[in-house]
C-alpha cells in the first residue's frame, strides 16, 4: 500500500500526527522505529522572530531526523509562511506540512490552524505562497470544517490540490468539535472521491481493527495517528501486521514495553538534557502508565524524581515488581 509525496515513497500506510508538545524527535524516532511509514515534527510557528526560544531551537532540529523529514509550520500571514517553510528546508526539512487543523485556542487566536478554513480565499493565497517558495512537496492538514453548518472540507481540498499540494491529511471533524462527537469518515471518503493526490484519514483511530475498517471506508491512502499512538508506539506495527495478514499481532511483553519505555526516557534525557529530559519523562511514563492500566501510586512517586539515573532506576524497579 505505498504511496507517493512529491518524489518520496512512503511505503507504510501508517503515519504519526504532528502533537505540540509530544512528536519530538525521540518520539518521533520511536514511532518510526515501529512501523510508522511517515512522522511529521511538532508545529513551528511561520514567526520566525520567535524562533529563539528554546522551545523553537528543540523543534527545528531536523538532520538527525528520519528520513523523509516532514515538518509542520502554522500562521495565517502568506509571505510569513513562505519564509518560514523557506528555513526550515534550509535547516533540513524534506517535506513542508500546512496546519490548518489544529483547534486550540492559542492557535485560533492568531487566525491560523483550523481558524484559516473559514476563508477560502486566504487558503488559496498561503497554499500558493509557500508551494511556490520552496522546491520541496508541500502537504496540508484541515479539519472537514468551520462549524457543522460551515462543512467546506471538500472545497478547501479542491483548492489545496489545485494549489499544488501533494497530500492532504483530513482530521474526520469540524474546528467547533474539536476533540468530541462522532468522527465524520463520510466527508473523508467524499474528499478522497474528489481528488486525485493522497489522503490520509485522522481523528480517534485507537485500534489495528479500526484502522483497516476506516481504511476501507474511506479508500483514504493511510491513516494518521494522534493520541493512540501516546504511551503505545507499538500501535503502528499492530496496524501495518493486520492490513497485511489480516489477524491481530500479540501485544508486546512486559518485558518489551520495559525497553521500550527505558530507552526512550534514555532518549528524552539525552536529547534534552537532564533538567528538562527528566520533567519531559513524566509525561510519556504517564501515558504508559494508562497503557498499562497501572492504578499503584507509582505515578506520583515518579513525577517527584528530578535526577535521571534515578527515574531510570525506579523505572526499573516498577517493571520488576
Amino acid at each position: 500500500m505505498a504511496f507517493s509525496i512529491g518524489n518520496y515513497s512512503i511505503e507504510k500506510p501508517v503515519i504519526l500526527a504532528p502533537m505540540a508538545g509530544v512528536t519530538d524527535l525521540p518520539f518521533r524516532r520511536l514511532c518510526h522505529q515501529h512501523g510508522a511509514g511517515l512522522v511529521v515534527s511538532e508545529m513551528v510557528t511561520s514567526d520566525v522572530r520567535l524562533w529563539d526560544t528554546n522551545k523553537s531551537r528543540m523543534r527545528l532540529i531536523h538532520d538527525a531526523e528520519v528520513a523523509p523529514r516532514s515538518v509542520q509550520i502554522a500562521g495565517s500571514d502568506p509571505t510569513m509562511m513562505a519564509q518560514a517553510a523557506r528555513q526550515n528546508v534550509e535547516l533540513g526539512a524534506q517535506i513542508i506540512d500546512i496546519n490548518m487543523g489544529c483547534p486550540a485556542k492559542k492557535v485560533l487566536n492568531k487566525a491560523a490552524g483550523s481558524a484559516l478554513l473559514q476563508d477560502e480565499p486566504l487558503v488559496q493565497k498561503i497554499l500558493e505562497s509557500v508551494v511556490s517558495s520552496v522546491d520541496v512537496p508541500v502537504t496540508l492538514k484541515i479539519r472537514t470544517g468551520w462549524s457543522p453548518d460551515q462543512r467546506n472540507g471538500l472545497s478547501i481540498a479542491k483548492i489545496a490540490e489545485q494549489s499544488g499540494i501533494q497530500a492532504l491529511a483530513v482530521h474526520g471533524r469540524t474546528r467547533a468539535c474539536k476533540f468530541k462527537g462522532e468522527v465524520e469518515f463520510d466527508t473523508i471518503a467524499a474528499i478522497k472521491q474528489a481528488i486525485s493526490i493522497p489522503v490520509f484519514a485522522n481523528g480517534d483511530i485507537q485500534s489495528a481493527e479500526q484502522a483497516k475498517q476506516v481504511l476501507d471506508y474511506t479508500q483514504a491512502d493511510a491513516v494518521m495517528i494522534g493520541r493512540a499512538a501516546q504511551g503505545r508506539p507499538w500501535i503502528f506495527r499492530e496496524i501495518n501486521h493486520y492490513l497485511e495478514h489480516n489477524e491481530l499481532l500479540a501485544p508486546p511483553s512486559t518485558d518489551e514495553v520495559q525497553a521500550i519505555v527505558i530507552n526512550h526516557v534514555t532518549a528524552l534525557h539525552d536529547f534534552y538534557g537532564s533538567f528538562m529530559g527528566t520533567r519531559i519523562a513524566r509525561k510519556h511514563v504517564g501515558w504508559y502508565l494508562q497503557t498499562l492500566a497501572d492504578t499503584t501510586p507509582f505515578r506520583s512517586q515518579f513525577n517527584r524524581i528530578e535526577d535521571a539515573q534515578e527515574q531510570l532506576d525506579l523505572l526499573n524497579e516498577f517493571f520488576a515488581s
